[in-house]
């Protein structure tokens, strides 16, 4: 048992208190504690604690450090459970309180990783052309269960994908037109993967969008193409120079009818 001797606020953080107190050989430090924990506990001079409350005391503080630490996190933005989690973890704060904070924390409904994925989907499907998919791995990267963002992608409608989809095909359809039309398909058909668009959605966009084939266009790309590979099998023999120049060409996914007349065009040359 011991005797709090003096209650003293720390030069470099006024809402901190060290606490001093005699165990029979004189007045020593003995911990620190913050305001709130000063008040939940009734600490003054004079009051009298034995080994445990100290241990409860410590404990206490403890968990209201590192709920100040998890609200100032949270405080920019909304977050996850296991982002809390990792962000206490690395702060190096033990497992049982940061149990007890995040129980705290969901208690109040500041952690709700129900609200925070359809929020999530919401924010993401009205400000960027992300599709399902892609934010499906987000979602699951802050630690969402998989039923809790199934769930929350029912808000993405799949008139809204689709409206996302046509925008995407209109704004990389320029951007391939340098391929073959052939190739220009795939790369449209990949890239709308990559943002996270299923099959189902990607077919029906391509119905709803009119992609023109210029073939004065493709018969450039095609003239280009074929400059690099005149310089690999010009000296081949005729036969052999157009077998191969015929199938790199539709390798790159040229029309034969196009290839034809390109090496139709060489041999009268």
């Amino acid at each position: 048992m011991g005797i709090v001797t003096k209650i003293q606020v720390q030069k470099n953080n006024k809402s901190r208190f060290n606490i001093y107190m005699d165990n029979g050989s004189g007045e020593e430090y003995a911990f620190a504690v913050s305001e709130d924990t000063l008040i939940k506990f009734h600490l003054s001079k004079g009051k009298e604690l034995d080994e445990l409350q100290i241990e409860e005391i410590l404990y206490g503080d403890q968990i209201h450090k590192a709920t100040l630490a998890a609200m100032n996190f949270l405080s920019y933005r909304m977050r996850t459970r296991k982002e809390i989690e990792d962000f206490l973890a690395e702060k190096e704060i033990e497992s049982f309180v940061r149990a007890e904070v995040i129980k705290k924390l969901e208690e109040q409904l500041l952690i709700n990783d129900e609200e925070f994925a359809r929020s999530y989907v919401r924010t993401q499907m009205n400000t960027t052309l992300k599709g399902p998919e892609v934010i499906s791995r987000e979602l699951r990267e802050k630690g969402v269960s998989p039923t809790i963002i199934e769930e929350a992608l029912v808000e993405f409608s799949f008139s809204t994908q689709l409206e996302h989809v046509v925008k995407l095909i209109e704004k990389y359809s320029g951007k391939y037109r340098k391929d073959s039309y052939k190739i220009m398909l795939q790369k449209l058909d990949m890239t709308l993967k990559r943002k996270g668009y299923p099959t189902t959605v990607i077919q029906e966009a391509f119905k709803n969008v009119e992609i023109e084939q210029d073939t004065s266009e493709e018969w450039e790309s095609l003239q280009k193409a074929a400059e690099k590979y005149e310089r690999k099998y010009v000296k081949l023999p005729p036969y052999e120079y157009k077998m191969k120049m015929k199938g790199a060409l539709y390798r790159k996914g040229f029309p034969m009818e196009l290839i034809d007349r390109y090496v139709e065009e060489i041999e009268e040359d």
